[in-house]
C-alpha cells in the first residue's frame, strides 16, 4: 500500500464542544483513563462531534491527544494518488494522536466520528507532565500502548499470510466487537453501519470479493445481512480458527 501522504481536500464537518448534558450522558466512569484526567486541572477539554466530523486532519500539527469516551472514530490514510485505506475503528476506551508524544509535529492520518462521539483532547505538554506526576497513568497508558501493538502486529500477519475470506471473517468480529460485548439472541451487531467499500480497504481486496463472501457467509448462516450486519460466533470456528 502507498501510504505518502497529503492533506484531504475536505476538512469535514468543524468541531463543536459538548454541552454539559451530552457531557454527563457521554462520559464513561469506568473507562481507564477517567480517573486519571479528572487530576489534570488543564489542558484537558471534552470535544462532542457529530457523525462524519473530524477529530484531526491529515497534515495537521500534532499537538494533543484524543481518548475516546463515547461513540466510535475511523482512522485512515489518504496516498498521494488519493487512495484511502481505514487502518483502524477506535471505540470508547481507545486514544489516538499519540504520535505526537514521540516527536510526530503532523498528523499522518485523519480521525473521523463514525457516529456521535465525545472524546477528550489533552496537550501534548499537559500529558507528558502527568506521566511524570501520575506513574499509575503512564504504567495504563504504556499497557494499552502494548496491547495496540500486538492487536496491529495482529493485522499485519492476517494480511500477510491470509486469505481475503478469512481477513473479512475476522474483521467482521472485531466490528461486533465480539467477546467483548453481549451478544443478542440474533448475534453480535456491528454498530455504525459500515459500507462492503471500506470492508474492502480495511482488508485489501476488492468491493466484489467483500460482497461474495458476505452473500457466502449469509448462506452459511454464520452472519445476518439485511442493511445491518449481525454476526454469530460460528463465525469464528467456521473461518476463522479454520486452516
Amino acid at each position: 500500500m502507498n501510504t505518502s501522504l497529503r492533506t484531504p481536500k475536505s476538512r469535514g464537518t468543524p468541531k463543536s464542544r459538548a454541552t454539559s448534558t451530552e457531557q454527563a450522558e457521554a462520559t464513561k466512569p469506568d473507562l481507564w483513563f477517567h480517573v486519571f484526567l479528572t487530576k489534570m486541572l488543564q489542558g484537558k477539554s471534552l470535544i462532542s462531534l457529530h457523525k462524519g466530523g473530524m477529530i484531526y486532519a491529515q497534515g495537521e500539527p500534532a499537538d494533543a491527544v484524543y481518548f475516546v469516551e463515547h461513540g466510535k472514530v475511523r482512522l485512515s490514510v489518504l496516498s498521494q494518488a488519493g487512495r484511502e485505506a481505514i487502518l483502524g475503528i477506535l471505540t470508547p476506551g481507545d486514544f489516538c494522536g499519540e504520535g505526537c508524544l514521540a516527536g510526530q509535529t503532523q498528523r499522518v492520518g485523519t480521525a473521523t466520528a463514525l457516529s456521535p462521539v465525545v472524546v477528550n483532547k489533552v496537550l501534548k505538554e499537559d500529558l507528558v507532565q502527568a506521566f511524570h506526576e501520575q506513574h499509575p497513568l503512564s504504567e495504563a497508558f504504556l499497557t494499552q500502548l502494548l496491547a495496540r501493538n500486538i492487536a496491529i502486529e495482529e493485522d499485519i500477519c492476517d494480511q500477510l499470510f491470509n486469505h481475503s475470506e478469512k481477513r473479512l471473517a475476522r474483521a467482521l468480529l472485531k466490528l461486533a466487537r465480539f467477546g467483548q460485548e453481549t451478544p443478542s439472541a440474533q448475534g453480535h451487531l456491528i454498530s455504525p453501519r459500515i459500507s462492503q467499500e471500506a470492508l474492502a480497504e480495511m482488508i485489501g481486496t476488492t468491493r466484489s470479493r467483500v460482497n461474495f463472501f458476505m452473500n457466502k457467509f449469509r448462506r452459511m448462516g454464520l452472519i445476518e445481512y439485511n442493511g445491518e450486519v449481525r454476526v454469530r460466533p460460528e463465525l469464528l470456528t467456521d473461518v476463522v480458527l479454520c486452516d
